[in-house]
């Protein structure tokens, strides 16, 4: 799985450990060893010109994920077709805004909106009650996986 993390975002953000946990999402849900993915990390000037012009809404925003060869989660028998799954604006600075308030650290929510803009990726959204629970549901089941892994609670779980 090829992962480009593209920091323009001068924030301090361990873009090794972020390439770990979009590879280890990927493979979690099945797609294709030959799966292409790219993140961004961007100030809030640039997610603000981004979200207007994409999603037609004013200020900036923590993340927006723009899919690219629709690529949707493998079977338990098999892996999905490979591709290029596409790419997320992620800025770090809304991020640690929304920190506090989430009761974590910068980095944990930088993860947490890594897997959220993967499972946007993949189609999951969140616009409706029964979405809203599927896909919070998944992400959050991810990130206790993922933190399993990093502090090696759970040898069984691979990056």
């Amino acid at each position: 799985m090829n992962v480009d993390i593209l920091d323009e975002s001068d924030a301090d953000v361990d873009v090794v450990t972020l390439t770990q946990l979009c590879r280890f999402v990927m493979k979690r849900m099945r797609l294709h060893p030959a799966t292409e993915l790219t993140v961004r990390l961007v100030d809030p000037d640039t997610i603000a010109v981004l979200n207007k012009q994409w999603m037609d809404k004013d200020g900036p925003t923590d993340v927006l994920s723009f899919p690219m060869d629709e690529l949707t989660p493998g079977s338990v028998d098999a892996e999905s077709d490979e591709g290029y799954l596409g790419d997320i604006a992620l800025c770090p600075a809304v991020a640690a805004q929304q920190a506090p308030a989430a009761g974590h650290s910068t980095a944990d929510e930088i993860e947490l909106l890594t897997v959220h803009g993967i499972l946007h990726l993949l189609g999951y959204d969140h616009a409706e009650p029964a979405e809203h629970k599927e896909m919070f549901g998944l992400q959050g089941r991810l990130l206790i996986e993922w933190n399993g892994v990093k502090t090696g609670i759970d040898p069984e779980l691979s990056v």
